[in-house]
């Protein structure tokens, strides 16, 4: 009961003390738009490099070749062929559009599954990039 007579008297001094902390926020925020400003003014220092890695071209299995084509390329050229590949057939579940479901040739690739994760489908594509 004791804890219960307490509790009302606190929160007031709550709120009171809340209300000067209001008032210097739009102070504090004005403080932190100058050192944008400042960012802002800076060059940039040097264009960002891609990283080799993803830019050494791969050659694609004949299984993957059927979907991307079998000149060698870039992990993310493939991936980005296999994405226009599923939204050209409309393979994306409706229900669940992180999903995809695989035809005939992307049942190939995903090992026979019929429906992999987008997360999922560039694991399985790597495994068919040389």
């Amino acid at each position: 009961m004791a804890t219960a007579k307490k509790t009302p008297a606190a929160a007031p001094a709550k709120k009171a003390a809340a209300k000067p902390a209001a008032a210097a926020k739009p102070a504090a925020a004005k403080k932190a738009a100058a050192p944008k400003a400042a960012a802002a003014a800076k060059p940039a220092a040097a264009p960002r490099k891609p990283n080799a890695a993803f830019m050494k071209a791969m050659t694609p299995s004949a299984v993957l070749a059927a979907v991307v084509g079998a000149t060698p390329l870039p992990r993310t050229e493939v991936t980005k062929k296999v994405w226009d590949y599923i939204k050209k057939l409309d393979l994306q579940d409706p229900a669940n559009r992180r999903m995809i479901n695989a035809d005939d040739k992307l049942k190939a690739v995903f090992g026979g599954k019929e429906q992999v994760s987008m997360f999922e489908m560039t694991k399985l594509i790597s495994d068919h990039l040389k």
